[in-house]
């Protein structure tokens, strides 16, 4: 792909939005193995894709994927009985990750955790990025529940995106398409805050599908990426906290200058800064 950059773009570290797809533990102290990594990598101002990969993985005992998925483009055990190890694909998976700013859907919680063991398990260093852009944490904090809830299959619905695959590279490119969208709402309720913004926005009492019919939702949905009832749940992640933020700060002034950039800047700048 020919894609030319400015100053301002080679200055700038590129954003590499990822997402895992892995098993569900079927019980209390079994663990997550990766089944496929998607990741598109976009430049920083434009958001212009300049690469991309996917893979499916196997993991080393066939038995914990399950035959038959209960989601209809689901990962079975026959996908990815052929597919390559994760120490096959790690050198690939290092270089589209190191040294860039990670974004995704509750990446901090899941996904980064789940990247930090696949790498533990084959004895490398693991991939180190200069910045985390977690869109659950700054779209509950900036969007509020006002879609119903926090999922991504929810956040899509509700801007008529089409369904979620939970497939690694499609539900990035969903996610980069859910935060253009929210940035554009944002924009506009705060040139009209009088106008378009509404106190029930981010309400509490705002009912979603699981918590209205009083049965708790399937196994598959609450174990995995699904955002939990609070946003205190952080678990420990293997990236230092305190480094990251100091380094998205850093990424919020390469990404939300002063005007005469691109558009989606001006969004996100007038937004009261999504990264904030």
């Amino acid at each position: 792909m020919d894609v030319s950059y400015s100053c301002n773009e080679q200055q700038a570290p590129e954003i590499v939005f990822f997402d895992l797809e892995t098993t569900v533990p079927k019980k209390g102290g079994e663990r997550f193995w990766v089944l496929e990594f998607g990741a598109i990598v976009v430049t920083p101002h434009k958001l212009t894709e300049i690469e991309s990969y996917t893979t499916l993985i196997r993991p080393k005992d066939l038995s914990v994927v399950s035959v038959k998925s209960s989601r209809s483009d689901g990962i079975t055990r026959k996908a990815v009985e052929n597919a390559p190890s994760f120490e096959d694909v790690a050198d690939r998976i290092f270089s589209i990750l190191n040294g860039r700013v990670w974004a995704g859907h509750n990446i901090q919680r899941f996904d980064c955790v789940r990247i930090k063991e696949a790498f533990d398990d084959i004895n490398r260093p693991a991939p180190v990025p200069v910045g985390i852009i977690d869109s659950l944490g700054v779209l509950t904090e900036k969007f509020g529940r006002r879609a119903g809830n926090m999922k991504m299959a929810t956040l899509a619905s509700y801007f008529g995106l089409g369904q979620q695959k939970h497939r690694s590279l499609d539900d990035v490119r969903m996610n980069l398409e859910v935060l253009k969208h929210c940035a554009t709402v944002l924009f506009l309720e705060s040139s009209l805050p009088n106008m378009l913004h509404s106190k029930s926005h981010g309400s509490p009492s705002v009912m979603t599908r699981s918590r209205s019919n009083g049965k708790s939702p399937c196994k598959e949905e609450t174990s995995r990426k699904s955002p939990p009832a609070t946003l205190g749940y952080q678990r420990t992640v293997p990236y230092a906290r305190g480094s990251l933020g100091k380094v998205t700060e850093s990424v919020k002034g390469l990404l939300c200058k002063a005007q005469g950039q691109p558009p989606l800047q001006q969004l996100l700048k007038h937004s009261h800064s999504l990264l904030r």
